[in-house]
């Protein structure tokens, strides 16, 4: 179910990222889409998870998309350090996928107005080109109730 949900967050954000250029009237031929991991690639777990889903939205669209990512960024200064280099490089959305990263994607977005941010669990949007997603973990939740 996580892996889905992440795949269809990123696949939806790269749809949003390729609708608000072509709104912007710049065509685009190929999107930058970047991610800054709270952990390595191989935990097995939440990284895992979102570096996955990233993978098959690559495969999905082939070269419309270019990947980028950095592993095991701490929160606070290192994400807006990391985030800051991201935009500056060309990224068109950039992913944030721990909940710390949040006041760093909502700062960076400010200067980078023309950059998508999708950010993980968080619940700050002050941007417009801010936007948060989550995994559905009520649907676990349910089946742990039915079963205590």
């Amino acid at each position: 179910m996580l892996r889905r949900t992440l795949l269809t967050s990123a696949a939806a954000g790269f749809g949003l990222a390729l609708a608000g250029a072509a709104a912007a009237g710049e065509p685009m031929d190929k999107v930058k889409a970047c991610f800054v991991y709270v952990g390595p690639i191989g935990d097995g777990g939440w990284t895992y998870q979102h570096h996955d889903g990233a993978l098959q939205v690559q495969a999905a669209y082939g070269d419309k998309v270019e990947l980028q990512w950095q592993e095991s960024v701490p929160d606070g200064a290192d994400a807006e350090r990391v985030l800051t280099q991201m935009a500056l490089g060309g990224c068109n959305i950039i992913f944030t996928t721990s909940f710390g990263y949040m006041d760093a994607t909502n700062a960076v977005a400010a200067k980078f107005p023309n950059v998508m941010f999708e950010h993980a669990t968080g619940f700050k949007r002050d941007h417009p080109n801010v936007s948060t997603y989550n995994a559905r973990f009520y649907e676990g939740r349910a089946v742990q109730g039915t079963i205590a």
